[in-house]
């Protein structure tokens, strides 16, 4: 446990034993609702969640949207909430490594919504040979996330089978819809335009199925902040040799080391990426693929998003 987690840890258990306060507007609501509910530890689970329980569920995601959920720090708050859950989805694959200190003591089911994901490893640095955590980012994975949360739903509240089958056949529905326009867009790549670059490896899932080569400055953020000199250096030279037109980041990490590629290699930066938190300029998991679809594709061909 690391020491940054015990006062954490201190205070909620002051909390806990306390009189407890009104809960924040985040949970489920008290009284006569009594529905189920649903802990996930990122906002894009929770979107995904909130499609396949509808209103039979109340889902609540433990980061808040724009988050860095890699390194992020759990409250007191966050203590207190999970002890009303029903149920909690993670995504696994170590992304989320701050997660086993924050549920040993729960006692509310988990369930890793990567299961049965057949995981890309990472080649690069300290991360090599271990799983690359952004298996969300192919709708081809989503489509085993969402049979998981259906699962989970399932297992928790037997009752409400069919309210669950159906949204997830219907959410199903709308990934597959996005798959195709996915594959239609990016497939309109020239082939010596198909080389994503970005900060954080987070696509490789995503480059995988639509065949594009995938370059990064650092393949997890965790310690990282803005990339090395040796990474910088490295990506620059990687760039600047196969004729990359743009480069990309990530909305929730600094652009500064990206920017610095670009200048450097002649390559233009293209603007940010979503990939592991929702905001006001992606609402919905289907809106971040469509959204980085279309940064993608403009920045490559020398178009606007």
């Amino acid at each position: 446990m690391t020491s940054s987690f015990l006062p954490v840890l201190a205070v909620a258990a002051l909390l806990l034993t306390a009189c407890r306060p009104a809960p924040p507007q985040t949970t489920a609501p008290q009284g006569d609702d009594d529905r189920p509910t649903v802990l996930t530890t990122f906002t894009i689970l929770a979107d995904m969640a909130r499609a396949v329980a509808g209103d039979r569920a109340e889902v609540v995601s433990i980061t808040k949207p724009g988050a860095e959920i890699h390194g992020y720090q759990p409250t007191p708050s966050d203590l207190i909430r999970a002890q009303d859950a029903d149920l909690i989805l993670n995504n696994g694959l170590n992304l989320e490594r701050w997660f086993t200190r924050f549920t040993r003591d729960l006692d509310a089911p988990t369930v890793t919504l990567t299961d049965g994901i057949e995981p890309v490893n990472i080649t690069a640095d300290a991360y090599a040979g271990k799983p690359n955590p952004h298996a969300w980012m192919a709708p081809k994975n989503a489509l085993i996330y969402v049979e998981n949360i259906r699962r989970a739903l399932t297992d928790l509240d037997p009752a409400g089978a069919e309210t669950y089958r159906a949204g997830a056949d219907a959410y199903a529905k709308q990934i597959r819809e996005v798959d195709r326009q996915l594959a239609t867009q990016l497939g309109q790549l020239p082939p010596e335009r198909r080389a994503l670059v970005t900060c954080e490896g987070a696509f490789s899932y995503l480059a995988r199925d639509y065949g594009l080569k995938e370059l990064y400055l650092w393949p997890v953020n965790a310690e990282e902040g803005q990339g090395t000199p040796r990474q910088i250096r490295a990506v620059i030279d990687a760039v600047r040799a196969q004729g990359v037109p743009a480069v990309f980041c990530e909305s929730t990490v600094s652009d500064k080391g990206m920017r610095q590629v670009a200048r450097e290699s002649g390559a233009r930066y293209a603007g940010a990426l979503h990939v592991d938190s929702l905001s006001d300029e992606v609402p919905t998991y289907l809106d971040l693929l469509r959204k980085d679809a279309d940064t993608i594709l403009a920045g490559l061909t020398g178009g606007q998003p």
